[in-house]
């Protein structure tokens, strides 16, 4: 090394040897805290050795026969695979068409803070033949047949009438509800605090977002009206085995997200963390009256935070919880769970009412207004995909972008004030071209936060790649790894610091 070898003008109350010794001590007790915690158990839905033809997992990009069951040869390739970790196995993983695996061994990556990605736990997603995993297949099909509906229609429009009411009847959907029953101000919605207020976007996806020297208005391209893909079984088995898929249909003109199908848009072109990014930037905008009171700077006479607890410190940690995030999906989603699609369970449901197979699915989702709406319009059982290459190349559960969403949103309620009351809210117009003024509940800093992560997570599942579970669990997973990691940071700073406190997405007030 190029060290200076004159004498040293460092001043402050370590010495460098010292200095040395206590960041070891401090990366020390963070390692050893997350080593000590108890390890959880990782128990799946029993759906793989169920089913010997393994219709109940996830098994796209492989070669498949006619009804879309796996070759089992390639399954037990991708098995052994995951089992030894080995790089070169992965690539003995025969595929069925062009289309490659989504970066199976990042489930093996270590992170160097936060807990390890498979020290956190998730629950049992449902099983294949379930009422629950009926349920949430039923609200797949009508968030597919809706996703034209602006939101600002949805208490008239007689198909979101239609979906609440039928929704309210299967014995297992775990949707927010009133009263017992879904409704048409809790259909397709979360089921975190403030999810169920105002309207059904997040300001955080609708207000100007401003970005240094320029502002973004959040008006987006989107894909054009009524164009759903794989509703041909052709076109759905050949996207099984991995074929390139044709290109989407855009809408020409750019509008704010005012339907299932523009929020679809938007997070089929994010990137990883865009979401909480923008939300981010919009907050430190507000000022420090929206910072949360715990900041240790907001009462100092002579300082102001800037490197820690200060922009640049918040907008890191939104980011670097992203990645952790991802890995904790990535171990639970190959090395545990392996959960299908609902585009290759909407196959079984097409093979199962045509007579090809005699899967075990629920007789809710069979004999659905959902599913024979479906059939009605495309003459096909296969649920409507808003993308044209349908999922990517992972399992399902958990979902990834939910992950991401609750790891970012969690650190963002960690630095700012909650309860906060946003200015100037706004909602869009039926047909994305313009924003409106918004009179109505007063809408926080954390619900708001809550919905722009359901919003996100959910828009997955309107474009039919996901499951609410996915999404749900997947949002507590990256909660959990935002807190571990600011676990580890809280022992990092100097100030007078009490700790971060904020609301977790059940409701409870967590202090770290």
């Amino acid at each position: 090394m190029n060290v200076n070898k004159g004498k040293s003008c460092e001043i402050g109350p370590l010495n460098a040897q010292k200095r040395r010794e206590e960041a070891f001590q401090v990366r020390l007790k963070a390692a050893r805290f997350q080593k000590n915690l108890p390890l959880p158990n990782h128990p799946c839905n029993g759906d793989e050795n169920l089913f010997c033809n393994k219709i109940g997992n996830f098994s796209k990009g492989l070669p498949h026969n006619c009804l879309g069951e796996v070759d089992l040869c390639a399954y037990k390739a991708l098995i052994q695979a995951l089992k030894t970790g080995n790089p070169n196995d992965f690539e003995s993983i025969p595929l069925g068409g062009v289309v490659k695996l989504a970066n199976p061994q990042a489930a093996y990556a270590y992170d160097l803070t936060g807990p390890d990605s498979h020290h956190l736990g998730v629950t049992v997603p449902p099983a294949f033949s379930s009422a629950w995993e009926a349920g949430e297949m039923a609200e797949l099909y009508w968030q597919a047949l809706t996703r034209d509906v602006p939101f600002s229609e949805y208490e008239t429009n007689p198909l979101i009438l239609a979906a609440a009411s039928e929704l309210s009847g299967f014995s297992d959907f775990r949707g927010p509800k009133v009263n017992g029953a879904v409704a048409a101000g809790t259909l397709f919605r979360g089921d975190t605090p403030g999810d169920l207020i105002g309207p059904y976007i997040s300001q955080f996806l609708w207000k100007d977002i401003p970005y240094g020297a320029t502002t973004i208005v959040q008006q987006y391209r989107t894909t054009a009206v009524g164009t759903d893909y794989m509703t041909s079984y052709k076109e759905w088995l050949d996207i099984q085995n991995g074929s390139s898929p044709n290109a989407p249909l855009f809408d020409p003109t750019l509008r704010y997200i005012r339907s299932g199908r523009d929020l679809t848009a938007f997070v089929h072109q994010d990137f990883t963390y865009q979401g909480c990014l923008s939300a981010c930037l919009i907050l430190l905008s507000f000022g420090k009256s929206a910072l949360n009171p715990d900041n240790p700077y907001l009462n100092s006479k002579t300082q102001g935070g800037f490197i820690t607890f200060g922009a640049p410190h918040i907008l890191d940690l939104v980011a670097k919880t992203a990645q952790a995030a991802l890995e904790a999906a990535w171990f639970q989603k190959f090395l545990v769970h392996r959960r299908l699609r609902p585009e290759e369970f909407g196959g079984r449901v097409h093979n199962r009412l045509t007579g090809g197979a005699n899967y075990p699915i629920h007789s809710e989702l069979l004999n659905s207004q959902a599913v024979s709406e479906v059939f009605s319009k495309f003459d096909t059982y296969l649920l409507p995909m808003a993308y044209p290459e349908g999922c990517p190349t992972h399992p399902a559960y958990p979902a990834g972008h939910a992950c991401i969403a609750g790891a970012g949103v969690t650190v963002l309620k960690a630095f700012f004030n909650e309860s906060f009351v946003i200015p100037n809210p706004v909602v869009a117009n039926s047909d994305g071209r313009s924003l409106l003024s918004y009179s109505g509940s007063p809408l926080t800093i954390g619900g708001e936060l809550n919905k722009l992560a359901a919003n996100i997570a959910i828009g997955r599942d309107t474009a039919g790649v996901h499951w609410r579970s996915d999404g749900i669990e997947g949002l507590k997973l990256g909660e959990a790894v935002a807190i571990g990691i600011l676990q580890d940071y809280k022992a990092a700073f100097n100030e007078n610091f009490s700790g971060f406190s904020f609301t977790k997405f059940d409701g409870t007030t967590v202090t770290i």
